[in-house]
């Protein structure tokens, strides 16, 4: 489900709302001669991060699954001068491509790359100096999204942010027969947001270069 309509307009306001970014290019280029998938967010939604970022003044952010570093750099240029980011990857290869795009972006001093099953690696974040977090980008493997989300809780406090991309699935959401555990796994994010009551969150549906989707914005309560 993908219209070229939606693609042209998605990029109408990118040509027009964002300056020529020759680094981010360059991401998604190193990204693709990597042979790394095609499932970056788009310009436009990588802008909507930053500015997310920027509005709520973050010092640290948790980003759950990095491919490649392209929406790592759209939210480190968010930080302050003493911010950082902690991004979580499971792929040994997906996380050397985005070394080398962090590196290349000069932001090496603010984002961190950990390497491993995030199930593993997030119960070490506490020891490691990042007790909470105050925003949290949600963007792996979608079957284990539940799993994600109660760790997001457990590194939160107070008004932190917490976004989880890909929650449409073209629709297939409301499918609550289906076999496709990346769907399945949403749908059961979806339960949890709706039976916590530590948290304020909506879903917005999305159209364009990643065709039809969405995600989910959550605020946790003061």
């Amino acid at each position: 489900m993908n219209s070229p309509l939606w693609n042209d307009v998605d990029i109408y306001f990118s040509s027009k709302l964002q300056e020529s970014d020759p680094i981010m290019d360059s991401i998604l280029k190193a990204n693709a001669e990597a042979g790394l998938p095609a499932i970056d967010v788009s310009p436009n939604q990588g802008k909507l991060l930053y500015l997310l970022a920027k509005l709520k003044g973050v010092k640290n952010i948790l980003e759950i699954g990095t491919l490649g570093g392209y929406s790592s750099v759209w939210l480190a240029r968010a930080l302050p001068e003493e911010g950082h980011l902690i991004t979580l990857e499971y792929s040994k290869k997906h996380a050397k491509v985005a070394n080398e795009n962090v590196r290349n972006a000069g932001l090496e001093n603010k984002i961190d790359i950990i390497v491993g099953p995030a199930l593993e690696t997030l119960p070490t974040l506490e020891k490691k100096g990042f007790p909470s977090f105050d925003l949290i980008f949600i963007d792996a493997d979608k079957p284990n999204n539940p799993n994600y989300f109660k760790w997001a809780l457990v590194l939160s406090k107070p008004g932190t942010v917490i976004i989880a991309d890909n929650v449409v699935r073209n629709g297939k959401v409301i499918e609550d027969d289906t076999e496709d555990s990346n769907v399945q796994g949403i749908r059961q994010f979806i339960d949890l947001l709706s039976e916590e009551s530590r948290i304020d969150s909506t879903a917005i549906q999305t159209v364009g270069l990643k065709g039809y989707d969405g995600f989910v914005l959550g605020v946790v309560k003061e």
